[in-house]
């Protein structure tokens, strides 16, 4: 029952992953935050697990949705060589900083950022629609910057365990880029956040010494095998989506998306 509950939320977050290059994370952590809450895992390490979970299964979303956009020339590969090491450093460093908040003030965050985010989404969505008819390298800051803007992203992307579509498509449709170009790419950009998150949980985890059966530190197995499979699958199907649509009604949907799970963990956090 377990694995079929996992395969269908891989089903949800492939989809979401393709459509919105979020990685899936804003929908795997909340529903798996419910699933491992209900199996009665500690509650101490459950947000915990959700995120390290989330990150690991990232890493086969986010291969199968940059392959599916690459496509179509999706992917600002000069972008993706400039943010990646930073990415990677502050994810890893992100999953240090996570093991160390308590599974309720994650929780609270996670819920306030989403928020904070939609809301950029929807106060922006006309404003930068209008402006992304051309894009070029020459539009965002220097590479310094970009890596630096890296390394925040990773640490964000660990704490909020996503694969920084929240954070690096608003920031690359801040600086003029179409919506299409800005989702190919942070899809691309979730690869090395999901690596390094990944590991960071475990290593951080098993540091820990929590007690959860089938996991190493913070990653669930069993959860990151379903999970994985599906969403190798329907992030194909996510990214055909997201081409067809307008790109104002894509960050529509995207902010949506965001204020949901956002609601629903200060809800969680409070009550």
């Amino acid at each position: 029952m377990e694995l079929i509950i996992f395969l269908i939320i891989g089903a949800l977050a492939g989809f979401a992953a393709g459509l919105f290059g979020v990685g899936g994370g804003t929908i795997i952590v909340p529903l798996l935050f419910i699933v491992f809450t209900q199996i009665d895992y500690n509650p101490d390490n459950v947000m915990h697990l959700a995120l390290g979970t989330s990150l690991a299964t990232i890493i086969v979303t986010s291969i199968s949705s940059l392959m599916a956009h690459n496509k179509k020339g999706g992917v600002m590969w000069p972008v993706f060589k400039n943010l990646t090491p930073g990415l990677a450093i502050g994810c890893f460093l992100g999953a240090g900083i996570a093991g160390q908040i308590s599974g309720l003030y994650l929780q609270l965050i996670v819920g306030v950022f989403l928020l904070w985010v939609a809301y950029k989404m929807f106060r922006g969505g006309k404003k930068k629609t209008n402006n992304s008819a051309q894009h070029t390298d020459a539009a965002l800051p220097s590479k310094p910057k970009q890596l630096a803007a890296g390394a925040g992203i990773g640490i964000a992307s660990a704490i909020f365990g996503i694969g920084g579509g929240s954070l690096t498509v608003p920031y690359l449709t801040r600086y003029g880029v179409v919506m299409q170009k800005a989702v190919g790419t942070s899809a691309a950009c979730g690869l090395p956040i999901a690596i390094a998150g990944a590991l960071g949980f475990m290593i951080f985890g098993m540091q820990a010494n929590i007690n959860v059966p089938n996991a190493i530190g913070f990653v669930h197995i069993y959860a990151f095998s379903g999970i994985s499979i599906m969403s190798f699958f329907t992030a194909k199907l996510g990214a055909k989506v997201a081409h067809i649509l307008s790109p104002a009604l894509l960050k529509k949907c995207f902010a949506v998306l965001l204020t949901i799970v956002g609601f629903y963990f200060l809800y969680k956090g409070l009550f």
